[in-house]
């Protein structure tokens, strides 16, 4: 039996949260039977998620290679070739399962402790299996095919996932809890990140929406479009992508044409907004000219993990900095 790829809500767990409602039996003198009403209905989600991971064993998914994965016990050795899937793995709670990561792998600081196994495109194969692993998580590139190749014919449990829109990272952490065997955990990370993100698109909903040109990579001049997870962040920020219409996840484009369509901002990371500075063809934008230049950390907005949130909120306080205070205050 396979889950669905294309179907992220297939394993949604929710958790209870209490609303006015227990708040008023609690305050009506009736805690005893309301923390019995919360224990009985965490124990039932609990059982819920255990039978879930259970009756899953001996079964299988299919990755974004159309490859089968058995699932069958939680493996105990993984190795990561992915950032994203690297901080998946911690925030579910199996980073010490963990015996392999990537050179870019450095969130959360536990990471580092992990050993570094070089890159995770086209990786080192022979260092993969050195590190004896039962599952390996990568990035399906296409230049990471012929590895993902080895790998299973290794014997080696290899789960590729390409992780470009929001809703892949929601489906990943989903896929990568059930084969951990945390589906529960996996289910709370998913519904976390959601939440912030919610958060944020609610509190931008309504004001002024600013034009975003991002810039990614200067020669060639590289920048984002709509098959990106980093169009959805700034839409949720309260902006919108000069080059949304584009439906590629990385377009290459003309610093004519970025003149053309005028963005309010630019978005870049610190090498970036040193290099359109130092351009004198960018000097007639008018984001350059009026210092619109948002200058965002990339280890944060470029990855579509578990920090997400922290992303739209950088961007969004970075587009609307009256919301600054709000949005900081309600992080904490």
């Amino acid at each position: 039996m396979a889950i669905e790829a294309s179907n992220p809500g297939a394993l949604t767990l929710r958790a209870f949260s209490p609303g006015p409602g227990e708040d008023a039996l609690l305050i009506m003198g009736q805690k005893n039977s309301a923390r019995r009403s919360l224990a009985a209905t965490a124990c039932v989600f609990l059982l819920a998620a255990c039978t879930s991971d259970s009756r899953s064993m001996g079964r299988s998914l299919t990755d974004d290679f159309g490859d089968t994965i058995p699932v069958g016990r939680a493996p105990k050795r993984v190795v990561s070739l992915n950032p994203a899937t690297t901080e998946i793995v911690f925030a579910i709670g199996a980073g010490n399962r963990l015996v392999g990561r990537t050179h870019w792998d450095l969130y959360p600081a536990a990471a580092s402790k992990v050993p570094d196994l070089g890159s995770g495109i086209r990786p080192n194969v022979e260092a993969v299996l050195g590190a004896q692993p039962d599952l390996v998580l990568l990035y399906a590139s296409v230049d990471n095919r012929p590895a993902a190749a080895r790998l299973r014919a290794a014997g080696i449990n290899t789960l590729s996932l390409k992780i470009d829109h929001i809703a892949d990272f929601h489906r990943a952490v989903r896929l990568i809890g059930l084969l951990l065997g945390d589906s529960m955990s996996a289910a709370a990370v998913s519904d976390s990140v959601q939440q912030s993100l919610d958060r944020i698109r609610n509190a931008t909903s309504g004001l002024p929406t600013p034009t975003v040109f991002w810039h990614i990579w200067d020669a060639p001049l590289i920048t984002i479009g709509r098959g990106s997870y980093m169009d959805e962040l700034i839409t949720i920020a309260g902006g919108s992508n000069v080059y949304g219409d584009m439906p590629d996840v990385s377009p290459t484009v003309g610093i004519e044409d970025v003149l053309r369509r005028k963005p309010t901002y630019i978005v870049t990371g610190p090498e970036g907004a040193a290099k359109i500075k130092a351009d004198p063809r960018w000097s007639v934008a008018p984001a350059v000219r009026e210092g619109r230049i948002i200058v965002v950390d990339t280890a944060l907005v470029g990855r579509p993990a578990v920090r997400l949130g922290e992303a739209a909120t950088e961007i969004a306080t970075l587009l609307h900095p009256e919301l600054r205070s709000r949005l900081e205050a309600k992080g904490h």
